[in-house]
């Protein structure tokens, strides 16, 4: 399993050498060194509806964001993975699917701006409607949310539409939309960070609880890294060198949801 993550690292990190990547081998997902950010997801999900389909055009996604000093938020854009038009009722049942995704600074979100485009309908009966929201359509659908941002953190921000409750009918045989909402966010399990020394060892580093195994690749010239979305529980840390004049070092640590946990510096000794 190493040598096949070693390979699929290094495989990337030819043009893009610089900063650290750590590449998630067994779980087969990514977690980046954030620089001193959290990172936000933005889910969307529903609650069921009577239809045969619900289609809403999601347009952009914004956050108000405050710092941890104090400072009056402002708006930032979360970057659309694929802006377009989502079918509401293939998120059912405890399905999502990640909408946006951005690395923020510390402090804590107060809202959310949800936009849609015009491209929202309805299929009833094999028959679709077309569905209108100027308000979302023209300055966004916002919502209190007050969550707090650590560093290296990644934080999950679910938009749960409630199709059932959202599409209204009208007198004349249409429907008009008027979105009902909910959102919740959750931190997603902690992260590990520390330094591993020299960088002449070039050095590894392991995660592993159980069959979940997780590699870092320190900075060559701090031997700074970080781990984030790691879930909670007892994990053992391997500092594996890849020059065979320096020994390998073994040690385990406690993850909490939430919290960054902080392994300080290890210089690793020679044979």
């Amino acid at each position: 399993m190493k040598n096949n993550a070693r390979s699929i690292l290094w495989f990337f990190l030819v043009p893009m050498i610089a900063g650290i990547l750590v590449f998630t081998a067994c779980r087969k997902s990514t977690s980046m060194e954030t620089g001193g950010k959290a990172t936000l997801e933005v889910r969307l999900t529903d609650a069921p509806g009577n239809y045969d389909a619900v289609y809403i055009d999601v347009e952009r996604v914004e956050v108000n964001v405050s710092s941890d000093t104090g400072t009056t938020g402002g708006w930032t854009t979360v970057p659309m993975l694929r802006p377009g038009v989502y079918n509401l009722l293939d998120f059912r049942n405890g399905i999502d699917t990640v909408l946006a995704s951005t690395n923020l600074a510390a402090g804590t979100i107060s809202q959310m701006r949800l936009t849609l485009g015009d491209s929202n309908s309805v299929v009833l009966n094999g028959q679709s409607y077309s569905l209108k929201t100027p308000s979302a359509q023209q300055s966004g659908l916002k919502f209190n949310i007050h969550a707090t941002l650590t560093s290296g953190i990644l934080y999950r921000l679910w938009i749960d539409f409630n199709a059932g409750s959202s599409i209204v009918a009208t007198g004349n045989g249409g429907f008009i939309l008027k979105p009902v909402i909910r959102t919740y966010t959750d931190a997603i399990g902690g992260s590990i960070k520390g330094n591993v020394l020299p960088g002449a060892a070039n050095p590894e580093v392991w995660a592993v609880q159980g069959t979940d195994t997780l590699l870092a690749l320190p900075d060559s010239a701090t031997g700074a890294y970080l781990i984030a979305g790691v879930p909670a529980g007892s994990w053992t840390i391997n500092y594996h060198a890849l020059d065979s004049l320096y020994r390998d070092t073994s040690f385990t640590v406690s993850v909490i949801t939430g919290a960054v946990t902080n392994v300080g510096t290890t210089t690793l000794p020679l044979k």
